[in-house]
């Protein structure tokens, strides 16, 4: 028996909750490994050959080696946890936060300034 989900229905957002814990466990695990110099020296140095290391779906490291972090969230990686891939490419927060949006970094930010809504999101 499933479990009544109100929360789900937030448009264009993808709720983190258990099951989707569950779907990224090993793709969230494998950016923790991201946090040792060591195992950002192995992936930058092959990046297939790292993702492979790890019990991910082929899915999941498709969009790891795109950087599709929408793509990313939608296969179970939570955003706190990809965080550590944009790190490992010398990337902000806002600069991949800005490549969600499909905004340039700048007009990200000068959204986020103007009290973080975008019109074409109709809220």
């Amino acid at each position: 028996m499933s479990l009544d989900k109100p929360y789900l229905d937030v448009p264009g957002t993808t709720i983190f909750d258990a099951e989707q814990s569950r779907k990224g466990y090993w793709l969230n695990q494998f950016c923790m490994s991201l946090m040792k110099a060591e195992n950002r020296l192995r992936f930058k140095a092959d990046e297939r050959a790292y993702l492979d290391e790890w019990a991910m779906t082929e899915d999941q490291k498709q969009a790891v080696l795109a950087r599709d972090l929408n793509r990313c969230i939608a296969a179970g990686g939570n955003i706190y946890f990809l965080a550590k891939i944009g790190a490992t490419d010398g990337k902000s927060f806002q600069q991949m936060a800005g490549s969600m949006t499909g905004m340039s970094e700048d007009d990200y930010r000068a959204m986020m300034l103007g009290g973080g809504r975008d019109p074409r999101w109709g809220r």
